[in-house]
């Protein structure tokens, strides 16, 4: 089974255990299995919004296995950054929710929520209802020499209704008014991988998620090995045209495959499938199941553009032949 031989499975929320307020369909029988199985469960997150504890307890209520140490979040990696370089119990703006004031208490440091205050440092992370007033006070805060440090720099974030403006978006307001940029706590940048592994104590990790510009290039960065499943943001378009740092090891419909056998792929082919170029363009031949036909064409693709992406208008065969 594709699981075996991993210790910990550092997994995504949005989009590969849940959308919104419903489960992946799948999902959390798979999560619950793994556990069976020994396997470390972190779940790694890129919002941070929420604290442990209620992300936690929504993952219970789906169904899901998950206590609040089973969650590593990007506010905790942002807190822990801060607090290796100020003095214990320094004023930290944050322009956030709960969840980001929270880490960064636990951390033995200040919340406070004006630039009269003079922190030292301005964490900003997503939140519902997240106003101009304290992103205007971040902003002054920046503007008179905090360090600027954002949990995550994701520009879309999936939901059930689709894609809603992410922390990426918003860090712009503050970033545009003071000409400073952020550092990232969260995906793709280390701090939040090294996070997840002081917390799990993991030793042979798998990377799962559903976004190549965050999840997949997170675990390129860090040198471990990755799973995309197809129930998030990314497309199959996006995965037969993307660049080295965004390939996944492993590619799936959902994580029901972690409990499956990956099939064999070789010389861009799997299963019933084989690929051929024919005048620049990829073609897939034979028969067997959509992912089959995806890694095929995956292997073929990535081989062909080397350290570079192919065009997606050299994949539309692929493309037409798997969603018919």
């Amino acid at each position: 089974m594709l699981i075996d031989g991993y210790d910990t499975l550092l997994l995504d929320l949005d989009g590969v255990v849940y959308l919104g307020s419903r489960a992946v369909p799948g999902a959390p029988a798979a999560l619950g299995e793994a556990r069976a199985r020994g396997v470390r469960l972190a779940y790694v997150t890129n919002n941070a919004s929420r604290t442990p504890a209620a992300i936690a307890a929504h993952l219970r209520e789906l169904g899901a296995p998950a206590t609040a140490e089973d969650v590593v979040t990007s506010a905790q990696a942002a807190a822990r950054l801060i607090a290796e370089r100020v003095p214990p119990g320094s004023a930290v703006l944050v322009v956030g929710g709960s969840g980001l004031r929270m880490a960064v208490r636990a951390r033995g440091l200040r919340p406070v929520s004006t630039a009269f205050e003079a922190p030292v440092a301005v964490v900003q992370g997503i939140a519902p209802g997240l106003s101009y007033g304290l992103l205007a006070e971040g902003a002054l805060a920046v503007r008179q020499g905090a360090w600027f440090v954002a949990s995550n720099g994701d520009s879309t974030m999936p939901t059930g209704r689709g894609e809603l403006p992410g922390n990426g978006a918003m860090v712009r307001a503050i970033a545009t008014a003071t000409g400073v940029e952020p550092v990232y706590a969260g995906k793709p940048d280390p701090p939040l991988h090294r996070e997840s592994m002081i917390r799990t104590g993991a030793r042979r990790p798998l990377v799962v998620g559903d976004r190549l510009d965050t999840d997949i290039e997170g675990a390129s960065n860090a040198g471990v090995e990755s799973l995309l499943v197809l129930t998030g943001v990314a497309t199959a378009a996006d995965v037969l045209t993307a660049e080295p740092r965004h390939r996944p090891t492993f590619v799936a419909a959902d994580l029901r495959a972690l409990h499956a056998d990956y099939p064999e792929v070789r010389d861009g082919a799997c299963g019933g499938w084989q690929t051929r170029w024919r005048d620049g363009v990829l073609q897939l031949e034979g028969d067997g199941s959509r992912i089959d036909g995806l890694r095929a064409a995956c292997d073929a693709a990535w081989a062909a553009a080397g350290e570079g992406r192919v065009e997606e208008d050299a994949v539309k065969p692929v493309l037409e032949r798997i969603a018919g």
